[in-house]
């Protein structure tokens, strides 16, 4: 199959309205990130029960190959390990992982083979990595081939999407969200087909079905090739000139942007722990039989996406709502907003487990209803938000390795996680949770901060050229 890039399209992004008021290219991107998250979450729900329930026992542990040294490593990060808590961490370690191999995907891209290149490279290694999941031996293997490959997918793909809009275009916060929603419709079948398989039938044969999830992704994508944004010409291996540069004044933009990754990573320590020890903790501590039925835990997950479909089709329609009565708020508000909301979710919980703690019963799930929907809505108000910020703010020069930065959030946000869930089983369920409120209420004060003293400096302008062909199109 060629990974040759796309012959330049002769569209004019600019005035594309074709896919829901947005250009073509959206949809297909769309389209193929929303398979290969159904192939990323399909995988994630199963990881830290398979882990815990199978692979890290005794028995099945001995046969993978190349692990003794890496669980020695974490042994000497975090003290012994149990299955369980071997399984939360290698769960959030990789969901950390798969946000810092796009730095080096996203420089490879910008600089050598460019972003369709990337973008194929990715989905193929992905793929192979889903495939070797379906053996115990070649789990190291298997999460090698995983996070090389997220690394030359993940950030290319998101930034083809903001390279569909000029600097002024105001639709592009619009798109960002509009691409996070087809994911979420991918996100809830994910862990319902392939954690019933992984759970119900074989653990393998979910990992499988995550496999072809991403083959069908990459079929998408190439489908698609000309209606993407054009790429520079190739020659000999690397990219042609002319190349964006650097101009005067976009440094201090970088600095910025640089700096607010760590604050971005403690706001997401709730949102990110859903697929370490919340569904661990969700398994031990949630009624989850019905009328004598037991319910997968992988099946919370789905939960989740269920309400983060409906926050996220919410927000877009609310702020739509907002624009036409009053001055949208720029992107650096509605992430402080979205913290503030996301951090009283982890509150629920540690409300929760006081009241299991009173009262001797299991978790009831409305409980787990009002921390989704807190979580939700705080994340629909934060990721897809902060896309857009870094998509837009970004020095044109070096698009795809900042995305790659953004990115960054999550790694760091990861390494916390990872560190959290080995406090699973040491910490009260109130101390656990309250813990992971306590620092993404911290986040949100420096969020604060950052909108009153560089608020300015990041704030969206206006380009003459695509405000002009905006209202040509209107008219």
């Amino acid at each position: 199959m060629s990974t040759q890039p796309a012959e330049t399209p002769t569209l004019d992004y600019r005035s594309d309205r074709a896919f829901l008021g947005h250009p073509r290219g959206l949809g297909y991107l769309s389209f193929a990130e929303a398979w290969e998250r159904f192939s990323y979450y399909g995988m994630a729900a199963l990881l830290a029960l398979y882990g815990s329930k199978q692979l890290f026992q005794p028995g099945h542990i001995e046969t993978i190959w190349g692990f003794a040294p890496f669980r020695e490593l974490l042994e000497s990060l975090y003290g012994p390990l149990t299955p369980l808590t071997l399984g939360g961490a290698i769960a959030a370690l990789y969901g950390s992982l798969v946000y810092l191999t796009p730095i080096a995907g996203g420089y490879i891209a910008d600089r050598f083979i460019g972003r369709t290149r990337a973008v194929t490279t990715g989905a193929i290694l992905m793929a192979a990595g889903h495939f070797f999941m379906t053996f115990d031996q070649t789990f190291v293997v298997a999460m090698a081939c995983l996070l090389i490959g997220v690394g030359f997918f993940k950030g290319n793909i998101a930034a083809q999407v903001g390279d569909l809009y000029a600097p002024g275009d105001l639709r592009r916060a619009d798109a960002f969200q509009i691409y996070m929603l087809g994911i979420q419709i991918a996100v809830i079948a994910a862990p319902i087909v392939c954690g019933w398989l992984g759970q119900k039938v074989a653990w393998h044969f979910g990992f499988g079905a995550a496999g072809v999830g991403m083959l069908i992704g990459l079929i998408v994508y190439l489908s698609g090739r000309r209606w993407l944004p054009a790429e520079p010409a190739a020659k000999q291996g690397g990219i042609v000139e002319p190349r964006p540069k650097l101009v005067k004044g976009e440094g201090i933009r970088i600095v910025v942007l640089a700096l607010l990754v760590p604050v971005l990573a403690f706001t997401a320590v709730g949102n990110q722990q859903l697929f370490a020890a919340y569904e661990l903790w969700g398994d031990a501590h949630y009624q989850l039989r019905f009328f004598g039925w037991e319910m997968p835990a992988t099946f919370l997950i789905s939960f989740d996406a269920i309400i983060s479909t409906i926050t996220m089709a919410g927000s877009v329609v609310f702020w739509r709502w907002w624009g036409t009565r009053h001055t949208e708020p720029d992107e650096i508000t509605k992430l402080t907003i979205g913290s503030i909301i996301a951090m009283l979710a982890p509150l629920v919980l540690a409300l929760a487990s006081l009241h299991e703690a009173a009262t001797g019963e299991k978790v009831s799930l409305a409980w787990g209803l009002a921390f989704h929907i807190l979580n939700d809505v705080g994340f629909a108000n934060i990721f897809p938000v902060g896309l857009a910020l870094y998509s837009r703010a970004s020095p044109k020069a070096i698009g795809s390795t900042m995305l790659a930065v953004y990115y960054l959030n999550l790694f760091l946000a990861g390494l916390i996680v990872a560190k959290l869930a080995t406090l699973l089983g040491t910490l009260s369920g109130f101390q656990f949770w309250g813990l992971h409120a306590l620092l993404m209420a911290g986040a949100s004060v420096v969020l604060l901060i950052v909108r009153g003293v560089a608020g300015r400096l990041l704030a969206p302008t206006v380009d003459p050229e695509a405000e002009a062909g905006i209202q040509s199109v209107g008219a």
